[in-house]
């Protein structure tokens, strides 16, 4: 099987983007000559890229139950099978892989030697929506979108949740609180490196907004950063914030649009920075997974 998809990454064809850049930027995000690389179109659909501390990157293909590993010497493989149907990955402090695992609405934390443990499956009792995206603060706290979206592998068809919040998991895995319950339908979901910010899409209304961290994971001022939603986000050195759909655009800390990627694919569902120097932006979109060379580096 690995044999099989390392070749299928060697048949990789490159596509020209298209990018905007602020003029209050000296340089531009995307590198030099850089172009849009396919690395493979094999999959159902594809989500939840995360890197882990060495640049590899984890990503899902949730029809097929799987998480697929793309190393920094351009390797592709099956990391997990029978991986709880995941959608959203992120790693935490102690390099374990958190999955958001839709199969039966838990949070699953994944060890090196793919052993998981249900972090969590409900709220106050309740059965979970559908964690769908997470990112890990600085103290080890979890921060994950629960929206409700309907599979057709699930026995239920309904929601014990009535609305779809956002919920904060403590640092000793202890206490969740629902952090905001004033979204249509969140999604995805990054915070800054400081613990300070975080944002979250609202893909249902289509907006993006940002809020303050108190220091007990309650989330504080709620502001509008744009008027778009997203589906997965993530944000570089800059602070810069990358919102996925149709393709990927990214906004300063400041809210403006400096860049647009182009993907031709039907959905561009999630992005995170990889690789040996964490300057690879790595696309999941569709079937496929791409990269592309940038500038910046992830923030971590």
């Amino acid at each position: 099987m690995k044999s099989q998809l390392i070749f299928l990454i060697a048949l990789t064809f490159t596509n020209f983007i298209s990018a905007q850049t602020s003029k209050e930027k000296s340089y531009n995000l995307i590198a030099k000559g850089a172009v849009l690389t396919k690395l493979s179109d094999q999959f159902s659909f594809t989500e939840g890229p995360a890197s882990d501390k060495k640049g590899n990157i984890y990503f899902t293909d949730q029809p097929n139950n799987r998480i697929m590993k793309w190393s920094v010497n351009g390797e592709l493989s099956v990391f997990m099978e029978n991986a709880g149907r995941s959608n959203g990955l992120y790693f935490d402090h102690a390099g374990n892989l958190l999955a958001c695992a839709d199969e039966k609405n838990e949070l699953w934390k994944i060890d090196k030697n793919k052993n998981y443990t249900v972090l969590l499956n409900n709220f106050e009792g309740k059965r979970l929506n559908g964690p769908n995206d997470l990112w890990v603060d600085p103290k080890g706290g979890i921060y994950f979108t629960d929206p409700f979206y309907q599979r057709d592998y699930w026995k239920h068809t309904s929601k014990e949740i009535e609305k779809e919040s956002v919920y904060y998991l403590s640092p000793d895995k202890s206490k969740v609180i629902n952090v905001a319950d004033d979204l249509v339908k969140p999604n995805g979901i990054i915070g800054t490196s400081d613990g300070k910010t975080l944002y979250v899409a609202d893909i249902g209304a289509n907006k993006t907004y940002s809020y303050t961290i108190e220091s007990n994971g309650i989330l504080g001022k709620k502001t509008l950063f744009t008027e778009s939603g997203s589906d997965g986000m993530t944000i570089d050195e800059s602070g810069n914030i990358y919102l996925c759909g149709k393709g990927v655009t990214v906004f300063n800390p400041k809210r403006k649009k400096i860049a647009h990627i182009d993907v031709p694919e039907p959905w561009t569902a999630n992005v995170c920075f990889g690789g040996k120097k964490f300057k690879t932006l790595f696309i999941t979109a569709s079937k496929s997974v791409y990269t592309i060379e940038m500038n910046v580096r992830g923030m971590k």
